[in-house]
């Protein structure tokens, strides 16, 4: 009797769970996702029974419909950046990118800002130094939000620099990623609070209530201090930068943004804050009036896992599509959507010359596997690949025709595009596109070039397990 018994309550166990899996994969059918992204779920959830369960719930619930702020909040931040919108006349881009500005402006309203000042770092020597003297030299705030915030030698450098300030009366705001400074000891960030400093995590972890908020994570970088002066790039807060790994030396870009340009940072940060502290922090003081300090124009730009448009997938299609003589891209991860990786081949096929640079060492082994199977379609259209052999390429850069450059966090891969919250900038300018070439090309001289004839003769095991891993690009 207690053996048929058992047996029937495990029937029903089974039935019941059975019943969940399969709802689970009717709901991810359902939401319509890329193809691309659905069949690896559908596998993981077949194939890994209890663990794809567990898997679905953290990393694979699907935000997009969600906003994280109202509508009324999100325009009474924005209000001051488009009350101190440029004059019109000074801000004339060139015929064949208004579309691009247009459609920055309708899926994300974001102004064109003109006259900035932009330097750039390419090691975090100088990067940190230049960050350093910047907060040293503030006089009203200081907001600073980064995706890792390291407890090492060049983290307490920046902490301490940022309590000295506070305790001088200056108004200090930190944000970091919970999940991207996991590592990092409470006591680090309370030792900022106890200094007057407001502290917060971003869309902070708590087992077991917020488990799918693993998955979309705050990878910006920002810097902003007194609206006058901001940074934005790759690099995040840690010694690596520095000293390197043990994949080598961190080759990463990093800017600083002079002038109105800080503005759009400045409205990027305060959303944030809002979002994690619901503190409306808005005045003219944060928005502060700018001399002109170049011809350039740029639009900040951010993106995330919520909302109704892909704006960084659709600017970067639209940019694809454009070039006419070349298109340079530099990504430490290449996993680009079905979209992007058939627009690369387009163009290259039409003749522009297309240039990829990735590492040839990851921090990542299973995204580097997954970004080699992308590789093979790549050389037979035509697109020259790059490894960077000189340590770990971290940059992300973007530059085509001599004309137009876009600059910030995002990665060329499927999380910044479509898990991430991001953050670039669109310049248009052709002095500071020819900088960003040369960068691009003195780079070139701590690359190999891949051979199409000797790449797509490697052995068969590896590009199995290359196309294996593929399979999970969405996921990785």
């Amino acid at each position: 009797m207690d053996m048929q018994l058992n047996t029937i309550v495990g029937l029903m166990l089974f039935a019941l769970y059975s019943i969940s899996i399969g709802s689970l994969i009717i709901v991810v059918l359902l939401e319509n996702r890329n193809p691309l992204k659905t069949i690896p779920w559908v596998i993981v959830l077949l194939f890994l029974p209890g663990v794809g369960l567990i898997f679905y719930f953290v990393f694979g619930q699907d935000n997009r419909r969600q906003r994280i702020i109202s509508r009324r909040t999100y325009k009474r931040i924005m209000r001051p950046l488009h009350i101190n919108h440029p004059v019109q006349d000074r801000c004339v881009v060139e015929p064949p990118y208004q579309p691009l500005v247009n459609l920055l402006n309708r899926n994300h309203r974001s102004p064109l800002l003109y006259g900035s000042e932009l330097s750039f770092y390419t090691g975090g020597t100088d990067k940190f130094k230049a960050l350093l003297e910047e907060i040293e030299r503030a006089q009203h705030h200081i907001h600073l939000q980064y995706y890792i915030f390291g407890d090492d030698v060049v983290g307490r450098s920046v902490q301490q620099a940022l309590i000295g300030k506070a305790k001088a009366g200056i108004l200090v705001r930190v944000i970091y990623d919970d999940v991207g400074s996991w590592n990092v000891k409470s006591a680090f960030f309370n030792e900022m609070r106890e200094a007057g400093i407001q502290v917060y995590p971003f869309l902070k972890v708590a087992f077991p209530v917020l488990t799918s908020k693993v998955n979309y994570r705050n990878h910006r970088k920002i810097v902003v201090i007194d609206g006058r002066v901001g940074f934005m790039g790759g690099m995040n807060i840690a010694d690596r930068y520095i000293h390197g790994s043990f994949i080598g030396c961190w080759r990463d870009t990093h800017f600083k943004i002079t002038g109105k340009g800080v503005h759009g940072l400045q409205s990027a940060f305060l959303i944030d804050w809002y979002v994690i502290s619901k503190q409306l922090v808005k005045g003219r003081e944060y928005y502060p009036s700018e001399k002109i300090y170049s011809d350039n124009i740029l639009q900040i730009v951010t993106s995330g896992p919520t909302g109704p448009w892909r704006t960084l997938v659709q600017a970067l299609l639209f940019c694809i599509m454009n070039a006419r003589k070349y298109l340079y891209i530099q990504t430490p991860y290449f996993l680009p959507t079905e979209d992007l990786n058939l627009a690369l081949q387009a163009i290259a096929l039409s003749g522009v010359d297309v240039r990829l640079m990735i590492p040839e060492r990851s921090d990542t082994r299973t995204a580097n596997m997954a970004s080699h199977s992308f590789l093979d379609d790549m050389l037979k259209a035509g697109v020259k690949v790059y490894f960077y052999k000189a340590g770990f390429l971290h940059s992300k850069l973007i530059v085509m025709d001599d004309a137009l450059a876009c600059i910030g966090s995002a990665n060329f891969d499927f999380r910044s595009f479509e898990h991430n919250f991001e953050i670039n900038a669109f310049v248009y300018q052709v002095s500071f596109a020819g900088r960003m070439k040369a960068m691009f090309m003195d780079d070139l001289t701590q690359c190999e070039q891949l051979v199409p004839a000797r790449w797509l003769k490697r052995p068969f095991p590896k590009r199995l397990v290359e196309s294996f891993m593929r399979l999970f690009s969405p996921l990785l």
